[in-house]
């Protein structure tokens, strides 16, 4: 089984050996350093290698360790943010773009899976959205417009792959799913096989901008032209951490005692909305369910989400076990396309890649051909559109002074504590919570044998308080989404130290 950056275990996690890695030659120079071995990274990498570029993927944990190994692996052309906010914020030829990046998006994916013979259970699929109100119903024809007009494919449809009520729904097609491990553990043989190299349990921490990137890691010191962060949300602080919300998102795989497993995507149209399909595991079925998703750091118990998503799957599916659950983690950016493109502040040659939303195998996608095209010097009509220096000073704005406030309040009542808490003692075996202590505030873990851990409370990146997320025995910061194990290890960025111990 591959580690995960939680306590939980995905369904892919626990069917999946650890990646290993070739010998490589050393250099004194690289063209290319790619910060980050998940989907991003290497699916990155290996349209670079293709290309000609000289590569090395750097990674702090093993292969897949962040949301690549959580995720739902839904491949999408309906994306989480609707074609109608899409040509809102960004007019309807740039909504076209979006689409045409979607589509290519999955054709590459395609691409990638009969070049190099990978096996890892991929199907075409149709996606189904439902409402299931009044409300819905306005909001779902408005969609339904937007995404003919961006030209995807889609209409309305009597029937859904999900046995639940609705009162209309739309099929689009065009949609895929498959195994994300197997996938992206086939393009890393491949990207090896051309000459690529992969350093796992490998931390980057420094970056010195000279004639070269250099980049400082706990294995020594690594030259580049160009450097990627392909870390979900780029380490240090920085613009794009302004403009990225992290979330919490929770999934379930499920077995069903009628066999019924639906075949195709489903979602409904709440906020946040619920998510189901199939995948076949080693011969066997799994209904794969998700949602609940929450701004990351909200709430300690999240073990709450947990149990009212398998209420709703209790209500629909005829369930015979829970076999796995799980939550990931993802950033939404501010206006509802990610960021993909140069690195606000930094010097040319250093890239980023983050602010996918729930699209993460789409537009890990996008994000490859983008910094394919930036690297080799070639043009692309959605470089412009997806760049990270974009101002949009209209597009996002609510949600971007809505959640720097949310920040600001972190920051504040993390560094002037407030009322008193009880004594440890008051702390149960497995629970995590912030205590004052010496007037200081410390965030104390007491594990099953009743030992204490105690570490200070105030995440490394830009001192906000981390919080307690019970579910994934976890220290979660609900600024900018940096999180921590038991012992203050890192275990998602931007953060590059861990917590200190007390």
């Amino acid at each position: 089984m591959i580690k995960r950056d939680g306590h939980l275990t995905s369904l892919w996690q626990d069917t999946k050996q650890p990646y290993t890695t070739q010998p490589f030659a050393e250099r004194d120079e690289w063209d290319v350093i790619v910060v980050g071995g998940g989907i991003t990274g290497i699916s990155t990498a290996l349209r670079l290698q293709e290309a000609g570029k000289r590569c090395l993927i750097i990674e702090a944990e093993n292969l897949c360790f962040g949301t690549t190994g959580g995720t739902t692996a839904h491949i999408n052309t309906l994306l989480d943010t609707p074609y109608t906010t899409i040509a809102q914020n960004f007019g309807d030829d740039n909504a076209r773009l979006v689409a045409n990046a979607a589509k290519e998006a999955v054709e590459n994916i395609k691409t990638n899976i009969r070049t190099y013979n990978i096996n890892c259970g991929f199907s075409e699929a149709d996606a189904y959205l439902f409402a299931q109100d009044n409300s819905q119903e306005k909001e779902l024809e408005q969609i339904l417009a937007a995404t003919k007009a961006a030209g995807i494919s889609a209409a309305f449809i009597d029937n859904i792959p999900v046995p639940i009520s609705f009162t209309k729904a739309i099929r689009v097609k065009g949609q895929a799913k498959f195994q994300p491990l197997d996938y992206v553990m086939g393009l890393a043989e491949a990207y090896e096989k051309l000459g690529g190299a992969i350093l796992q349990h490998c931390r980057v921490t420094g970056v010195e901008n000279n004639e070269l990137v250099e980049v400082e890691t706990t294995q020594g010191i690594f030259k580049a032209r160009d450097l990627i962060y392909a870390t979900h949300i780029p380490p240090g602080v920085n613009l794009v951490h302004l403009r990225c919300l992290p979330y919490r998102s929770y999934a379930m795989a499920v077995l069903l005692s009628d066999r019924k497993y639906p075949e195709d995507l489903s979602y409904d149209m709440y906020d946040p909305y619920h998510y189901y399909r199939t995948q076949v595991v080693d011969g066997q079925p799994y209904l794969i369910a998700g949602g609940k998703d929450h701004r990351t750091g909200d709430a300690e118990n999240t073990e709450q989400y947990l149990l009212q998503l398998e209420a709703t799957i209790r209500k629909h599916f005829a369930v015979a076990e829970i076999k796995y659950k799980w939550s990931s983690q993802y950033y939404e950016s501010s206006d509802g396309l990610p960021y993909i493109g140069s690195l606000p502040g930094q010097a040319e040659h250093i890239y980023v890649a983050t602010g996918f939303g729930g699209n993460g195998i789409t537009y890990s996608h996008v994000a490859a051909a983008i910094l394919e095209k930036l690297i080799l010097n070639d043009g692309s009509p959605y470089i412009p559109l997806f760049d990270p220096n974009r101002l949009k000073p209209v597009a996002g704005f609510k949600n971007f002074m809505k959640h720097n406030l949310t920040v600001v309040k972190d920051l504040v009542s993390g560094l002037f504590p407030a009322d008193k808490l009880e004594s440890l003692s008051g702390i149960a075996h497995g629970e995590g919570r912030i205590v004052d202590y010496e007037d200081d505030k410390v965030a104390i873990y007491k594990d099953e044998a009743g030992n204490i851990h105690a570490l200070h409370s105030l995440c490394t990146h830009l001192k906000c308080e981390v919080q307690w997320n019970g579910a994934e025995r976890s220290w979660d910061c609900p600024c900018h989404g940096a999180r921590y194990d038991i012992d203050g290890n890192v275990l998602n960025g931007p953060a590059d130290k861990g917590l200190e111990k007390r």
